[in-house]
């Protein structure tokens, strides 16, 4: 019953954007300030690191705990990072980017090392979470990147979690890497990772045999987000997403691309995931409204208007690029029909300073997602009364999963992650904007292993979902 014509819902999408009056310009203020917040621009991760139900962050190193929405107090610093429950103990402890280090929560002690005895302390720019192996712990895929100073290429690696300690299973140094993320693209079980490549290098995507055992399949499946003339693009961070509501989780590969001597590079892109139980590939819909700067970095998708679709909030990192165009952050609103539209102009989010910050979270519980980047929070004040639906998945290593909502012959689909982008993470409560629809959904949960469950619920709240 989740198997629908993505033509036929892309359309509906659009429909009901338009009777939501999404045309109205999205609101964001800034409001870190009256929250109690310091904040930096450096990677920023959303979790619920003391498990009381409201999620806190970390960013630029720092954790901010999460006062019911309220406020924000300062609590330690162990660095920058992604969070995820490496002993199901059912709190978030943390990967460290600087070092590789992992690090335990002991809850109101703070965090302890955990035995990584293989491992050197290499430093990366971004990584995630997810189980690799199948053995019901997160492991961590470590995305290398090159230190042009030291004239050094750091190579991708995967740290598996033993229980007790990490060990390092394997490492990559092929490609000069910037962000990974994981998804369940094939949806046969197990996590998959695609990581972002810089200098002009192909991405990967790293399909996984079930067992932690990874084999690239960018070229075959068409996913590399490269253009005639060149083997990849100056990639650096990516964000999956499920853009035209077929149930399938879609690709956006966001590219810095010069426009020089050195040719037309290759531009940022949507990969639509053709789905399919045997081969599955992905269709280049190139730009689809995101326009051209040089500069883009970060792209983190959200339904921000609560009209049913995902969109896009995309960084850059130049304050001004080649020719002296300025370049600035930009929020696309997903029109369907693979089409995006530049909402900037009058959201509180213009003219941003460079960054690679971006990650979205509901941290207020009033049903809409809110921001942080370049070292500020946005209060999403915009959401114009569209229906919603907020999902939290409890279980052991629940990173992965997806939920399907079936609405009106188009499928809503949102994951679990753990790290998106180059080193930030949305929020691991699946937000669903739900436009006019205000009756009762059926949730379909696919676990990570494949087992999968249904219920019904009803709308407008957050409710929790327990494996069975």
């Amino acid at each position: 019953m989740f198997e629908n014509s993505a033509i036929l819902g892309t359309l509906l999408l659009g429909l009901i954007g338009t009777a939501l009056g999404t045309d109205d310009p999205p609101q964001f203020a800034a409001a870190d300030e009256s929250l109690g917040l310091a904040l930096e621009g450096g990677p920023a991760a959303w979790g619920d690191v003391d498990g009381d139900g409201w999620v806190d962050l970390l960013a630029s190193g720092t954790l901010w705990r999460n006062i019911a929405g309220q406020r924000f107090e300062r609590g330690p610093s162990p660095g920058a990072g992604i969070l995820g429950d490496i002993d199901d103990d059912g709190d978030l402890d943390l990967f460290v980017f600087s070092g590789s280090r992992v690090l335990r929560n002991d809850g109101a002690d703070g965090f302890t090392p955990v035995t990584m005895p293989e491992l050197s302390a290499v430093p990366v720019l971004g990584a995630c979470f997810g189980d690799l192996d199948g053995d019901g712990h997160l492991d961590v895929y470590a995305a290398g990147f090159e230190d042009w100073d030291r004239g050094i290429t750091y190579p991708d690696r995967v740290l598996l979690n033993r229980g007790d300690a990490f060990v390092l299973a394997w490492e990559e140094a092929s490609t000069r890497a910037r962000g990974a993320t994981a998804a369940d693209f094939d949806r046969d079980g197990d996590l998959d990772v695609y990581v972002s490549s810089y200098r002009l290098q192909p991405n990967r995507l790293w399909r996984n045999d079930g067992q932690g055992g990874l084999e690239d399949v960018a070229a075959a499946t068409n996913s590399i987000a490269t253009s005639p003339g060149f083997g990849g693009g100056h990639s650096i961070g990516a964000a999956w997403g499920d853009f035209d509501a077929d149930g399938w989780l879609d690709l956006f590969a966001g590219n810095f691309a010069h426009q020089d001597s050195r040719g037309d590079q290759p531009k940022s892109r949507f990969l639509r995931n053709r789905g399919g139980e045997d081969v599955v590939a992905f269709e280049d819909h190139g730009s689809c409204g995101v326009w051209y700067q040089e500069s883009y970095a970060s792209p983190a998708t959200a339904d921000y208007d609560n009209d049913g679709d995902l969109d896009l909030f995309f960084t850059t990192v130049y304050g001004t690029a080649s020719f002296g165009r300025k370049n600035h952050a930009v929020l696309f609103r997903n029109d369907g029909g693979w089409r995006f539209t530049d909402v900037t102009e009058g959201s509180g989010l213009e003219e941003l300073p460079p960054t690679y910050q971006a990650a979205w979270a509901d941290f207020d519980h009033d049903g809409d997602l809110d921001l942080v980047t370049a070292g500020r929070l946005f209060v999403n004040r915009g959401a114009p009364g569209g229906h919603w639906l907020e999902v939290t998945l409890h279980a052991p290593t629940a990173v992965g999963a997806q939920v399907r909502i079936l609405l009106d012959s188009h499928t809503l689909t949102r994951q679990v992650e753990a790290g998106t982008g180059q080193g930030n993470q949305n929020e691991e409560t699946l937000h669903f904007g739900l436009g006019s629809h205000k009756a009762e959904v059926e949730l379909e949960v696919l676990w990570p292993g494949g087992k999968t469950e249904r219920r019904r619920v009803s709308v407008d709240r957050r409710v929790g979902v327990t494996r069975n």
